[in-house]
């Protein structure tokens, strides 16, 4: 048997972080056990689909490298299928018309409400005669569920649970204006899709058991089930707004890296002993929800961000240099060959101190820059005059040296000494000149990275 997963957002809204971590489940899953990992679009909600919310979930899947084994399936395409099913159960004697109106249907909920019990629909029409239907009454078709009995899940995070038939109503699956309810179009797609394991979010455990019911009077066999629990803030409560990012593409706009983050959402309610930084290859190998714990995660964006940062140390340098120019770019920086090129020189030291890509963009930003720099005040605070006639002096010894690390250390070093000053007294106002701020990776590299000229040019624009 072919092990096949998938993954079936609804798009009403964005990739949200909790969608994220439930399609990297089924991704592993799929991968661990050689199977095939499928992407379904559930736009059944006509009124909130759209197609702009569509492109949003496949590119979000795209950032995270989760990529679907076949082109993704659109649940209204599959309608007439849906129609099918309901009407196959209609002709079997499974389900049946009900002719409830609007009217009737609220006054049940009222009703049981004021009795303190919960809004089931009473089964009114379960047994009887189509010949009472009322005129111009458009009927919907109800599942006729059991009402003996209880339905067991054996869930594989959860566990066993069970739910007496007693407790659920008689389910619509097909409104009064013909189309399929989501419940039913659900199970109706994981049958055709072939799909063997159901991995979502334990918000759906109600939903499992009147599909299960589906399942039953059709005759198919089940999947198994795999309800992961939710993500919560530090807080605890539900994850909003208010805890920062929750759309994928937010992370990807803060600067975190896909792998950073999958890392860390694999760690956010699975475990595999002490393992922490895992590379894709690692997590698919290891990954089997028997690691899925049953209590809610807590989102730690600390964490994420200190692991975003290891991730960033491991990153190719082109790559990260990609990223950056493309952000400076964006902000507005004209980024040419030579600033292309300082960048790169400078990566292994500018990726060191890194947590995120906008911080990483930050810091080479004085690489792209031309002169006269921007000055933080805390560089503007060492350019003191007497600083600046030290420059001067400085700016007369470099021109006579070889622009290569060694060569550059060794008459940063005899300046300092002949000045009678130690080295950081010349570092710190030399880095100010140079990069407009107070941080940078070694001063000899930054002069290496930025070049004679451009170095000496800098110089000479703090010292005029």
């Amino acid at each position: 048997m072919t092990i096949r997963t998938r993954f079936a957002p609804s798009p009403t809204g964005l990739l949200h972080i909790g969608g994220a971590r439930t399609a990297l489940f089924n991704y592993l899953f799929a991968r661990h056990h050689g199977g095939e990992f499928l992407l379904r679009i559930e736009d059944t909600d006509r009124a909130r689909s759209t197609q702009e919310a569509v492109q949003v979930i496949l590119d979000g899947l795209d950032w995270l490298g989760l990529h679907a084994d076949a082109p993704p399936v659109y649940q209204t395409k599959n309608e007439a299928r849906h129609v099918e099913v309901a009407i196959q159960l209609l002709a079997e004697g499974k389900a049946y018309r009900c002719y409830c109106t609007p009217e009737e249907l609220t006054a049940m909920r009222e009703q049981a409400m004021a009795e303190k019990r919960p809004p089931r629909y009473d089964g009114r029409w379960r047994d009887r005669d189509p010949a009472e239907a009322p005129a111009g009454v458009k009927p919907a078709i109800r599942l006729k569920a059991p009402r003996e009995g209880e339905v067991v899940l054996n869930d594989l995070v959860q566990g066993e649970v069970r739910v007496k038939n007693a407790e659920m109503d008689d389910m619509i699956i097909l409104r009064s204006d013909g189309t399929p309810t989501y419940l039913h179009a659900v199970v109706c797609d994981d049958h055709d899709m072939g799909i063997t394991h159901v991995i979502r979010g334990d918000d759906h455990l109600t939903n499992t058991f009147r599909q299960i019911q589906i399942y039953d009077a059709m005759g198919w066999e089940k999947p198994q089930f795999a309800h992961i629990p939710l993500i919560h803030g530090a807080d605890g409560a539900k994850l909003s707004k208010r805890h920062g990012a929750v759309s994928i593409l937010e992370f990807r706009e803060q600067g975190f890296l896909p792998e950073a983050l999958c890392n860390y959402l694999l760690r956010l309610g699975w475990g595999h002993g002490d393992a922490e930084f895992l590379a894709r290859d690692e997590q698919i190998a290891l990954f089997t929800l028997d690691g899925v714990g049953r209590a809610a995660s807590r989102m730690d964006y600390a964490k994420l961000t200190h692991l975003n940062g290891m991730w960033l140390r491991q990153a190719d340098d082109e790559r990260l240099r990609g990223e950056v120019v493309e952000r400076l770019v964006k902000s507005g920086h004209t980024v040419g060959t030579e600033a292309m090129a300082r960048i790169l020189a400078l990566m292994p030291g500018l990726k060191e101190r890194a947590k995120t890509l906008e911080e990483l963009t930050a810091s080479a930003a004085f690489l792209a820059r031309e002169v006269p720099l921007p000055f933080e005040p805390k560089a503007e605070a060492l350019l003191t005059l007497e600083a600046r006639e030290m420059l001067g002096r400085l700016h007369g010894v470099l021109t006579g040296v070889a622009f290569e690390g060694t060569a550059i250390d060794a008459a940063l070093r005899g300046f300092a000494e002949a000045e009678g000053r130690k080295l950081g007294q010349v570092a710190q106002p030399l880095r100010a000149a140079l990069t407009g701020s107070t941080m940078s990776p070694g001063i000899d590299a930054t002069l290496v990275a930025l070049g004679k000229d451009e170095s000496l040019k800098r110089i000479a624009a703090v010292t005029a």
